[in-house]
C-alpha cells in the first residue's frame, strides 16, 4: 500500500521550476530516502508533501486523501522534523513537548506520559528540565525527532536529520531510526548523507534539477551504476587528451571528466587495457560508493 503517492507533481516560485512532474510512491513501513543537492527540489517535494507549501501542478495523497483537501486530518497522523531549529528558547525540553501536544489535542496528563517516552528513547529524560539554550546542538536535534512523535504518528519525514552532528551523536540517531521503523512507522528521510541512506533506506529516488533521475534500492543502484571500479587518472600529458578520449570511446568506456582530472567507470566487462594505461597517469583506484554513483548521475561540477 502506497502511504504516500506522487502523480506529476510540479512546483514553481514565478519563472523557477523546481519540481518538474516528479511521480513516486512511499511504500507503508519502508524507509525511502530523497537524495539530491541543493537546489535539486526534495525540499521544495516534501514542503509540498507536508501541506506548508502549495502545489503548481499533479496531486499528492497521504494514506489515500488528497493533500489539498484533508491537510489537517493528514497532519494528525505525521510527524515532521525539520532541519532548522525552531524550538521555543523560553520553555524547558519537557515543556517544549507537552505544549506542542496540545496541537493534536492530546490532554495533559497522557501529553506527559508520551513526552517522558519519547525523551527515554532519544536518551534526554535526564534533561527534561533543561532549557533549549542549555542544550548541545545533538540534543536539540534529538528532541526535534522526539517532538515528531508526540502524536504516534503513522508517517514520519525527517529534513537532514543528522546534520551537525558528531559522530556518537549521528549514530544513536540512525538506531532509533532503525528501531521506528521496527515499529512500523513509514519513513521519508531527505538526505545528502550517502552513508546515511545507504544504511537506512529501503529505497532511494535521486533528484536533479526538479525531477527523479534514478529511483531503486541503495544496492540496485550500486548495481546499475557503480561497475567494479573507478579509476581516477589524468592523460600522461596534456597533447594526448583527446587521443586518451578517443580511445575511451572506442572501448566502450564510460566516465567523466572535472578540469584534468577523468573518472573512468571500469565494469566485470570492460576494464583499462596495457595500450590505455600506457596513456594515463593513474593517481587513484577505488570500490564504487553510493557517493560514486550520485557524483556519475548528477554530475561532479559544483551547482548552485
Amino acid at each position: 500500500m502506497s502511504v504516500i503517492a506522487v502523480r506529476d507533481v510540479v512546483k514553481r516560485y514565478e519563472s523557477i521550476l523546481a519540481v518538474a512532474g516528479v511521480n513516486l510512491d512511499v511504500v507503508e513501513g519502508e524507509c525511502f530516502g530523497l537524495l539530491g543537492q541543493n537546489g535539486a527540489g526534495k525540499t521544495s517535494l516534501v514542503r509540498m508533501i507536508i501541506a506548508s507549501s502549495p502545489i503548481s501542478g499533479g496531486s499528492i495523497t497521504v494514506d489515500g486523501k488528497d493533500i489539498t483537501v484533508a491537510p489537517r486530518e493528514i497532519k494528525s497522523h505525521m510527524g515532521v522534523v525539520p532541519q532548522e531549529d525552531n524550538l521555543d528558547p523560553d520553555l524547558t525540553v519537557l515543556q517544549n513537548l507537552i505544549i506542542f501536544a496540545r496541537y493534536f489535542n492530546i490532554p495533559k496528563a497522557e501529553a506527559r506520559d508520551r513526552a517522558l517516552e519519547v525523551l527515554q528513547l532519544f536518551e534526554l529524560h535526564e534533561r527534561q528540565q533543561a532549557k533549549i539554550s542549555e542544550l548541545s546542538g545533538g540534543m536539540k536535534r534529538r528532541l526535534l525527532i522526539a517532538r515528531a512523535l508526540i502524536n504516534r504518528p503513522r508517517l514520519l519525514i525527517l529534513d537532514e536529520p543528522t546534520v551537525g552532528l558528531d559522530p556518537q551523536t549521528k549514530y544513536l540517531v540512525w538506531q532509533r531510526i532503525v528501531t521506528l521503523k521496527e515499529r512500523g512507522i513509514t519513513l521519508l528521510l531527505c538526505t545528502q548523507n550517502m552513508e546515511e541512506a545507504w544504511r537506512l533506506c529501503d529505497r532511494l529516488a535521486i533528484m536533479c534539477e526538479g525531477k527523479i533521475i534514478a529511483l531503486d534500492s541503495p544496492q540496485e543502484l550500486l548495481a546499475q551504476h557503480g561497475g567494479s571500479q573507478i579509476v581516477e587518472a589524468r592523460p600522461g600529458s596534456e597533447n594526448r587528451r583527446d587521443i586518451v578520449l578517443e580511445m575511451l570511446g572506442e572501448r566502450g568506456f564510460e566516465w567523466q571528466e572535472i578540469e584534468n582530472t577523468l573518472y573512468i567507470f571500469e565494469d566485470h566487462n570492460r576494464s583499462l587495457d596495457d595500450e590505455l594505461r600506457a596513456e594515463l597517469s593513474i593517481m587513484n583506484l577505488h570500490v564504487p560508493t553510493l557517493e560514486d554513483v550520485f557524483l556519475k548521475l548528477t554530475g561532479r561540477s559544483l551547482r548552485e
